[in-house]
């Protein structure tokens, strides 16, 4: 195009030049015959100024045409992009003959292809796709993701598929996601993958990048991952009996806690009984040897009340007998 546009400013350069040419082979041929006839000189000459018309019209108009039809162009290929210069002639038509360019491009359109290959990270978004889960489940997923090319690649990748960078976007590029997809799904229980859905992102990332890393490098990739209603339903009552079975179990734990907590106190209990035990019958044993008849009767006699007779204070001898004093 930008080529085209170069050609008709040379092309009209070209008809003022013709113009100027012609006036001034006018002037000389005027010149000329007024030379031969003096009587002519300064007439106008039709013949003439029509032949100078006629010739500029031609020129203009085969230099539109030329501009028109001519194969060449000039583009630029941007920063961020790297330009592929393919050949399409010979026995291979470009599967193996292309160069890289960069910068301001002539090429023969008849003959040879410009194509641009972007090096940065792009954006790209696909259409929702049914996936089947392990236990065939569908759910469907909408893939959105970054891919960058690796630039090192650009060319043997075009070897390979013959296509620009969208059409390897929408085909061979779209196909390896959605099936990279689908194959891990297939290894994942449908209420893992939205328990664990970073971990499943992660899989499918790395699966992408095992099957494009010879030309592509896949990254930041979301499944964007929905079931369907009764799918959800049934996740939901299974969450809600994991988690119903998981209080049970809390419960049973925590019932066998206090269980043991009981059993330990009553040990407890039961150990300071026996040690009271043992202790007030080892107290009797040693009262009842400290004990005399003597001594019993003192505790008597002492513990003795006013309304109580007091049994007699004095003893005789050894006898242990006890005389009353009035």
């Amino acid at each position: 195009m930008i080529t085209s546009i170069l050609l008709l400013i040379t092309c009209a350069i070209t008809v003022v030049a013709g113009i100027r040419f012609f006036k001034e082979e006018e002037k000389r041929a005027k010149e000329e015959a007024a030379a031969k006839e003096p009587g002519r000189f300064g007439r106008p000459e039709p013949e003439m100024k029509k032949t100078w018309v006629w010739k500029s019209l031609g020129v203009f108009s085969l230099s539109l045409f030329v501009s028109m039809v001519q194969p060449y162009s000039l583009e630029r290929v941007d920063a961020g992009f790297k330009g592929i210069k393919v050949n399409l002639t010979g026995n291979d038509r470009g599967v193996s003959n292309y160069q890289y360019r960069t910068g301001w491009v002539i090429y023969n359109t008849w003959f040879e292809q410009l194509l641009e290959f972007p090096t940065y990270q792009q954006h790209i978004d696909y259409d929702p796709q049914q996936v089947i889960t392990r236990g065939g489940f569908a759910a469907t997923i909408k893939p959105s993701f970054n891919y960058s090319l690796k630039p090192e690649s650009i060319g043997d990748m075009f070897v390979n598929l013959r296509l620009g960078i969208k059409e390897v976007e929408q085909g061979w590029l779209k196909n390896a996601i959605v099936s990279s997809v689908n194959d891990v799904a297939n290894r994942w229980e449908v209420d893992e993958i939205f328990n664990k859905r970073e971990e499943f992102e992660s899989a499918i990332i790395n699966e992408c990048n095992k099957r494009v890393s010879k030309w592509f490098q896949v990254s930041q990739l979301r499944t964007n991952i929905t079931p369907p209603g009764s799918l959800q339903a049934a996740i939901e009552s299974k969450t809600k009996a994991v988690q119903e079975a998981q209080a049970a179990m809390q419960r049973a734990v925590t019932a066998e806690a206090l269980a043991k907590e009981k059993i330990a106190i009553a040990r407890g209990d039961s150990a300071k009984e026996v040690i009271d035990a043992t202790a007030n019958a080892l107290a009797m044993k040693i009262k009842q040897q400290q004990l005399t008849p003597l001594f019993v009767e003192y505790i008597k006699w002492s513990t003795a009340g006013p309304n109580v007779p007091r049994v007699p204070s004095t003893v005789a001898g050894n006898a242990g007998t006890l005389i009353g004093v009035k």
